[in-house]
């Protein structure tokens, strides 16, 4: 049918796309889908009557450390071109290219311009998009990384499908289980996911799960850190039962979590503040898991966040907000929603304390109008 799937770093940039095939035909590509998030982007030629080869996905969790694989791209703009090598590690979670960081690693010579190239077992399955590579040089030291045909497939399906990536939601947060952790909870090893968060009303909640529970594995694939447990959630089902094994007062148990979209509660509500105060000009909006989901923040982030600044505005000019802020209080009355804000800010004095959540740090600042300002980490 003539779909494609490639890196969204490949034409995220593009203007025009055009794809050349291996007999030298030539076909002018739209885009169906970009997803910065696996860093993904699905695509359609019009070949009118002829037909295509297909390339048959495989399941990536069959793939194991040692399988021979062939990694097919366009290295340095030379043309068409196939390396081999092994599968050199699975689960690779802490290599910072994605949001979802769950890699299958490869030593088969993978360089700039094999990006959105196949990685392909010998039975000749795609069980991977070659996506990035580590070096210190620019080329190839045997160490590349591909996004496993799993997360691919729930990409192209979503392009197929509705044109857009809704992911399944579990509702529940946590952290890696270190070996100090696992002497404690009386388990033999280091490895899964302590649940520290759970989100009212979620998937996670009906099903029983607990704060202090450890996730083990999900439908049987075994989750070692919270980057494994995000990849197993994201190309779970949506609306099927998913097995979760848990492990609580040292006994295992297996729950079944129904996982569903993360809801739009509240809706956005985007809005361009107006009026004579200190945030005119700045555009905000509510937080919802779904909203949350889709910009690549916690769920269980809290208040209203700043989508926008407008350079000439008094926020843009003293820069005393930027994009990615979520205001917490605003002259002592604490912000949940937009409409909360708009609120405080038609009483809005010339001389007052706002908090809001910059990344990782809480900060609290004054502003006194028409004098200055000044911020501090919120205690």
């Amino acid at each position: 049918d003539g779909i494609i799937i490639t890196n969204n770093h490949v034409i995220g940039e593009a203007d025009s796309i055009r794809v050349v095939l291996a007999d030298r035909r030539e076909y002018e590509a739209i885009v169906i889908l970009t997803d910065e998030r696996t860093d993904l982007a699905v695509l359609k030629i019009d070949v009118g009557d002829d037909t295509l080869p297909t390339l048959e996905m495989a399941d990536s969790d069959d793939v194991r450390v040692g399988d021979i694989v062939l990694a097919i791209g366009n290295p340095f703009g030379v043309g068409q071109t196939v390396t081999s090598g092994i599968v050199s590690a699975t689960a690779r979670t802490q290599v910072g290219i994605t949001d979802y960081q769950f890699f299958i690693q490869t030593d088969a010579a993978v360089n700039p311009g094999n990006s959105g190239g196949a990685l392909v077992g010998l039975d000749g399955a795609l069980i991977g998009i070659n996506t990035a590579i580590y070096s210190r040089s620019g080329g190839s030291i045997g160490i590349g990384f591909a996004i496993p045909a799993n997360m691919v497939r729930s990409v192209v399906v979503a392009a197929l499908g509705d044109g857009e990536i809704v992911r399944p939601w579990l509702g529940a947060a946590g952290q890696l289980v270190d070996q100090a952790m696992a002497d404690a909870l009386g388990l033999d090893r280091p490895g899964g996911v302590m649940v520290n968060q759970i989100y009212r009303n979620s998937p996670a909640e009906k099903s029983g799960m607990e704060v202090g529970d450890v996730i083990m594995a999900v439908s049987g694939r075994e989750v070692i850190d919270p980057a494994g447990l995000d990849f197993r959630v994201a190309t779970a089902e949506i609306g099927v039962r998913t097995s979760f094994t848990i492990y609580r007062n040292e006994l295992y148990d297996d729950i079944a979590v129904r996982l569903v979209e993360p809801p739009e509660d509240p809706e956005r509500n985007i809005t361009l503040l107006s009026g004579r105060h200190a945030f005119q000009g700045v555009t905000v909006a509510n937080l919802s898991p779904r909203y949350a989901d889709e910009i690549g923040i916690s769920v269980f982030e809290q208040g209203v966040i700043v989508i926008d600044v407008q350079r000439r505005s008094p926020a843009g000019r003293q820069q005393f907000l930027r994009v990615g802020d979520i205001l917490r209080i605003v002259d002592g009355q604490p912000i949940t929603i937009v409409a909360d804000l708009e609120q405080t800010l038609e009483t809005l004095g010339n001389d007052f304390i706002y908090e809001f959540k910059r990344g990782e740090r809480r900060v609290a600042c004054r502003i006194i109008i028409n004098q200055s300002f000044f911020c501090q980490e919120a205690k």
